[in-house]
C-alpha cells in the first residue's frame, strides 16, 4: 500500500510538472522543433518566389554539394566562427566566473557593484550594443595588430605559436564586446556560489586547507554544472551576434528571394550541427564523470 501511495503521489507530482511546463512545450513545439524540422527538409530543395507564391522543388544534396564545393564564402565563414567562438566563450566562461568569485566575496559597495557589471545586458539588445560591434570591426586585423603586439606577453607567445598570439590579438581587440558577454554568467555563478554550503569551507579550514585547495576541491566541483550551463548559453548568445559571421550568411541568403531559402536552410543546418558537436564537447568537460561512470 506504502508504494502505490508513493507511487501515486509521484505520478501527481509528474502530471502537476508536465501541465506547469505545457505552454512552454507547446511553444516549443509550434515556434522551434516544427521550423527546425521545417529546416532539415528544406535544406534539400530548392525554393523560388513566384506570383503563384513560393515554389519548392526537391533537389536532393545539390545545395550541400553547393556548400561545401561550390561556395568560397561558407567554409571560410565556419572556419571563422570556430575559431572565435571556443577562445571567446572560454574567455567569456573564466572571466565571468573569476569576477563572480570576487563579487561573492565583497561585502562593501556589493550591490553597486552587481548592478555595474549587470548593466550592458539590458543595454545588450539596443541599438547600443550593435554600434559598438560596428565601431570595432571597422578596424583592420593589421591595426589590432598594431595596437597589442607591444605586449611583452603577446611577443613571448608569438616566438613559440604565432596562431596562438593571433588568437590572443584578437581577443584584446575585443574585449570590450566579451566583457559585455559576461554579465547574465556572473549572474548565474553568484546564484551558484551562494548555493554552497558554508560548513565545506569550515571544515576544509580545520582540516588546514588554503584557499586555494578550497577553490580547486571544493568550489569548482560544485560549480562545474553552472559551468555548463554557462558554456551554452554562451554559445548560443555569441551565435547571434553579427560577430559571427555565419550568421550574417545565412540572413543574406534567408533575404534572398530568388532561391536563397533552400541554401540558407543548408546553412542553418550545418551551423546547428557544429554547436552541437560543440556542446556536446562541453559536456564531457563539464559533465559529471562518476553518472556517466555508473551507467556503462
Amino acid at each position: 500500500m506504502k508504494k502505490k501511495k508513493i507511487t501515486s503521489y509521484q505520478q501527481r507530482q509528474n502530471r502537476q510538472g508536465y501541465s506547469f511546463m505545457l505552454p512552454w512545450i507547446i511553444g516549443f513545439t509550434i515556434f522551434t522543433a516544427l521550423p527546425f524540422l521545417a529546416t532539415i527538409y528544406l535544406s534539400f530543395t530548392e525554393v523560388r518566389q513566384t506570383v503563384m507564391g513560393f515554389q519548392i522543388s526537391w533537389i536532393g544534396l545539390d545545395n550541400y554539394i553547393m556548400t561545401f564545393f561550390a561556395n568560397v564564402e561558407f567554409v571560410p565563414a565556419m572556419l571563422s566562427f570556430l575559431g572565435m567562438i571556443i577562445p571567446y566563450t572560454f574567455v567569456i566562461v573564466i572571466l565571468a566566473f573569476i569576477l563572480a568569485y570576487l563579487l561573492n566575496h565583497i561585502t562593501f559597495l556589493r550591490g553597486l557593484l552587481r548592478t555595474i557589471y549587470f548593466l550592458p545586458v539590458i543595454i545588450m539588445s539596443g541599438p547600443v550594443m550593435f554600434q559598438l560591434i560596428d565601431s570595432s570591426s571597422r578596424g583592420s586585423e593589421e591595426e589590432a595588430a598594431r595596437r597589442f603586439t607591444d605586449i611583452f606577453i603577446v611577443q613571448i607567445i608569438a616566438t613559440y605559436s604565432p596562431q596562438l598570439a593571433e588568437i590572443l590579438l584578437g581577443i584584446f581587440d575585443q574585449l570590450s564586446i566579451i566583457l559585455w558577454f559576461t554579465g547574465i554568467p556572473i549572474i548565474l555563478f553568484i546564484n551558484g556560489l551562494q548555493k554552497i554550503n558554508p560548513s565545506l569551507f569550515e571544515a576544509a579550514q580545520i582540516d588546514s586547507a588554503n584557499a586555494w585547495q578550497i577553490l580547486w576541491k571544493i568550489t569548482i566541483p560544485i560549480i562545474k554544472p553552472i559551468m555548463l550551463v554557462v558554456t551554452i548559453f554562451t554559445i548560443a548568445n555569441l551565435g547571434t551576434f553579427s560577430i559571427n559571421p555565419v550568421y550574417d550568411l545565412i540572413r543574406t541568403a534567408t533575404e534572398n528571394t530568388s532561391g536563397g531559402l533552400g541554401i540558407a536552410s543548408t546553412y542553418a543546418w550545418i551551423y546547428s550541427l557544429v554547436v552541437l558537436l560543440i556542446i556536446g564537447a562541453a559536456f564531457l568537460l563539464f559533465g559529471n564523470k562518476e553518472k556517466r561512470r555508473r551507467r556503462y
